[in-house]
């Protein structure tokens, strides 16, 4: 199963098309919020994906949720936008709730800073920002999964 995390994309249209062209192979897109309606044009365009979408700290008003909690093939994903965790500080509030849940993977977003770490079993992954990098290049993050393994990347758009 190959899956794309996409997050903070800001209604930047030229970048969420060259997204849209590097995710066309993958079973699965997540988009952690900011905007809410550049996740459903995404959703649009690759109908026959599975999608998931929260909400970020710039999206109002939709019926979506801000935080899931979900499986994903055979594991358990812990999926926010991360402002409510204080992901700007650090990832440790994160990593309580997604150790709550019994999660394997927790996906955040908000720094639109890229970060793959493994913390007590757990895969804590930021895909950056698709159009608004704060350190880097404009980023999306891929999860290869297979059988047992588990492997996170960082791709650069």
């Amino acid at each position: 199963m190959l899956i794309s995390i996409i997050s903070d994309t800001h209604r930047d249209y030229d970048s969420i098309n060259k997204v849209i062209d590097k995710i066309s192979n993958c079973n699965c897109i997540i988009h952690l919020g900011d905007n809410l309606e550049d996740g459903l044009y995404i959703k649009e365009r690759v109908k026959d994906k599975i999608f998931i979408n929260v909400k970020g700290n710039c999206d109002y008003g939709k019926n979506i949720p801000s935080e899931l909690f979900t499986d994903i093939g055979d594991k358990k994903f812990f999926i926010t936008h991360g402002h409510n965790y204080g992901v700007k500080e650090d990832t440790l509030r994160l990593k309580y709730k997604a150790q709550e849940l019994g999660a394997d993977i927790a996906l955040y977003g908000h720094t639109h800073i890229p970060s793959i770490e493994k913390i007590d079993g757990i895969w804590i992954i930021n895909p950056g920002s698709a159009s608004l990098p704060r350190i880097s290049r404009k980023t999306i993050a891929f999860i290869e999964i297979s059988d047992q393994s588990v492997n996170p990347y960082i791709f650069e758009l």
